[in-house]
């Protein structure tokens, strides 16, 4: 009989556990089919399914976009390469395109049944939103010095990897963690971080955890997600608020947004500032053009000018055993990112194919997303996807611009 009603009490209390643990199952669950190919789309503009969210209203007054549509070019020169341009959207795994033209819209379409009103998910692309908000909590002297030690606003990374690092090598990806950021390694620190984050884990506390360094900060670039997470530990604690009221505050309610948006958040309900951010595509389009127009809206500075200028500049290290003369590499500023032979372009990038490019020569910003599985491969020329990309949004760039890329001879 006690034997009985021990089973009985530790199948009750199992049974609480799980009940009281169901969400954070369900949520690991959904997590670690995310990226599934049946259902990979859908997640994508569903992430509030998937994760804890945070609602971001709009206000003030609507941008109100200019339209003159025109086709994408039918084709576009890749090196001696004639690209098919709807062949290149499709191998892309394309959901969502919209392409401006000093401020008007030129081109804007949808795919794989998706709509212009779905929130999608940014994944990397919101690390450049933080830093256009770290800009201005620098501008505010909230934050003193990007040469300041994080440490000295988020003191509970004291005794990590991050103890004493300078914001500036946090911002470049230079911190000298040793971070596994392989995506496609089940065991890899990014994805250990993403089993914190669906079971409700606090993102300040892994940060806190990371205690390995590969190198000294600020000697090589070394692309690192939680770094931007360590930034808006920083923000948070300069500006007193949390980055979700700060991004309503200072963005949101002043750039035009046409639509709420939603921070995906950790289980303390801090915004997942890595990769979180979660809107229509039009609006990421209306933050490059923001962006474009270095911080303004009409003639209201948004983001000072001067940080949108340093911060898309080549700043960070090369990586290890790169030359830092060379030119047909990537380069990195302060969370945007700089494409080989640059003519003044510059871009935000998340996995699986979502892009803001900016080029203010040509006048052109372009959103971009996608559902792309095999991004983190190359194509039969064996140039990376993030290359084609790029090399496509040149094209698109010529075609409704007098601009030919023309690279500088140096960063």
């Amino acid at each position: 009989m006690k034997k009985t009603k021990f089973l009985l009490g530790a199948l009750l209390v199992i049974g609480l556990l799980v009940g009281y643990n169901w969400s954070s199952i369900e949520r690991l669950i959904h997590v670690k089919s995310l990226f599934d190919a049946d259902k990979i789309v859908y997640n994508f503009s569903h992430m509030d399914e998937v994760l804890f969210s945070s609602d971001l209203p709009r206000s003030g007054t609507v941008d109100e976009w200019q339209y003159d549509l025109k086709p994408l070019p039918e084709t576009y020169a890749d090196r001696d390469i004639i690209r098919t341009t709807a062949n290149m959207l499709v191998k892309l795994q394309t959901t969502a395109l919209v392409v401006v033209k000093d401020g008007t819209v030129v081109f804007e379409d949808y795919y794989k049944d998706t709509d212009k009103d779905d929130l999608r998910i940014s994944w990397s692309m919101s690390k450049s939103f933080v830093s256009a908000l770290t800009g201005l909590a620098v501008k505010n002297g909230d934050i003193e010095s990007i040469d300041d030690p994080v440490t000295k606003y988020a003191p509970s990374l004291k005794g990590s990897a991050y103890d004493g690092v300078p914001l500036r090598d946090v911002l470049n990806m230079a911190s000298g963690l040793d971070f596994d950021e392989d995506y496609l390694d089940p065991s890899s620190d990014i994805n250990q971080m993403g089993t914190v984050l669906a079971l409700g884990g606090s993102l300040d506390d892994f940060a806190a955890d990371q205690n390995a360094i590969a190198r000294p900060s600020g000697t090589a670039w070394h692309y690192c997600s939680i770094d931007t997470h360590v930034v808006s530990m920083v923000l948070r604690a300069a500006t007193g608020t949390t980055l979700q009221q700060y991004f309503i505050d200072n963005l949101w309610s002043k750039i035009g947004a046409s639509a709420d948006a939603k921070y995906s958040t950790d289980g303390d309900g801090n915004a997942f500032a890595l990769g979180g951010l979660n809107m229509r595509t039009k609006d990421y389009a209306l933050f490059g053009e923001l962006i474009r127009n270095k911080g303004k809206r009409d003639d209201v500075e948004i983001i000072p000018a001067d940080w949108i200028e340093e911060s898309t500049s080549v700043s960070a290290p090369p990586a290890e055993n790169v030359d830092p003369a060379a030119q047909d590499v990537f380069r990195y500023g302060y969370q945007w990112w700089i494409p080989p032979h640059a003519d003044g372009e510059f871009f935000a990038v998340g996995v699986y194919g979502q892009y803001i490019y900016i080029n203010p020569k040509a006048g052109i910003v372009i959103a971009k997303n996608a559902a792309h599985r095999e991004f983190m491969g190359a194509d039969e020329t064996g140039d990376s996807y993030m290359s084609q990309n790029i090399t496509l949004f040149r094209g698109i760039a010529a075609h409704y611009s007098d601009w030919q890329h023309s690279p500088e001879t140096k960063d």
